[in-house]
């Protein structure tokens, strides 16, 4: 069985690479399995507004979903009893690092190595690392120990089955450049309890998500959502990487990118089929 699920962020409007991506998702589930998930964690910048304009493009572009919808600010305890379940591994510690901090710390690499990056920008260095959990205050930030975690697990290789990137064979990486192109990521930013890394690894198993529909943009990130997953005794789903839409300078398009925005389209009397032939679905 394939359940899938559309997973965006109410902090503007959709647009056709959201349509591209919820469109992809509702094709590959079986009948009924779509489901959609709102990820709200960064309640700075959720709009209810957004929220009812997603539901209403999503509709338009003729998709259904099972009700009640799952809102990722109703589920922080479940967050913190993944964080916590992981702090007891001891493999996790309290940043207080900010980007300035990282950056400086990174300003003087070795033998003039440029900084690695990762999904989340530059690879955090480590400084942080020795400090105990006892020590967090409510201004840290709590990371993943990379290193440890893969020690503890025992892990060589990180695998897992993508029907579009690599299809027929597992999808691998070295738990070396684990830690070096990744490394300690934040499982926990400073005021919000949680991260999207944490968050959508606990969401999708409470959903039993068995396919994961998302952009290659976001492949690297999937390393770190297998190895969660492994850490806290998750199902690993399989997963689907697919292409970004692109505008004609070929920059993936982004929500700023109001141009584009689908309630634009719907305004100027574009039909949804128009849209879905446009995005070769």
């Amino acid at each position: 069985m394939n359940r899938t699920r559309f997973a965006p962020s109410p902090t503007g409007p959709l647009h056709l690479g959201h349509a591209f991506a919820a469109l992809t998702a509702a094709r590959l589930a079986d009948p009924g399995q779509f489901l959609l998930r709102i990820e709200d964690i960064d309640q700075g910048r959720c709009r209810p507004e957004y929220e009812a304009l997603i539901a209403e493009d999503l509709r338009w572009l003729g998709l259904d979903w099972p009700r009640p919808v799952m809102h990722q600010s109703q589920r922080l305890p479940a967050y913190q009893a993944a964080l916590e379940r992981l702090s007891a591994l001891g493999l996790t510690y309290p940043c207080r690092c900010r980007r300035a901090d990282i950056r400086a710390a990174l300003s003087a690499p070795q033998e003039g190595a440029a900084p690695r990056i990762g999904p989340d920008g530059p690879v955090y260095p480590g400084t942080c690392r020795q400090r105990r959990m006892a020590d967090a205050g409510t201004d840290d930030a709590i990371r993943l120990d990379a290193a440890r975690a893969l020690d503890q697990l025992g892990l060589d290789e990180i695998a897992f089955l993508d029907e579009n990137v690599a299809p027929g064979r597992p999808h691998q990486l070295s738990a070396q450049d684990f830690i070096a192109g990744i490394g300690d990521v934040v499982l926990a930013r400073r005021g919000m309890g949680t991260s999207y890394h944490l968050a959508v690894v606990v969401d999708d198993a409470a959903q039993d998500i068995t396919l994961v529909t998302r952009g290659k943009d976001l492949l690297d990130s999937t390393w770190i959502h297998v190895v969660l997953q492994k850490l806290l005794e998750l199902p690993t789903p399989r997963y689907h990487h697919h292409r970004l839409i692109r505008d004609e300078q070929g920059k993936r398009l982004a929500k700023r990118d109001d141009a584009r925005a689908l309630k634009l389209f719907r305004d100027e009397g574009v039909s949804a089929e128009q849209i879905r032939q446009s995005l070769g679905i």
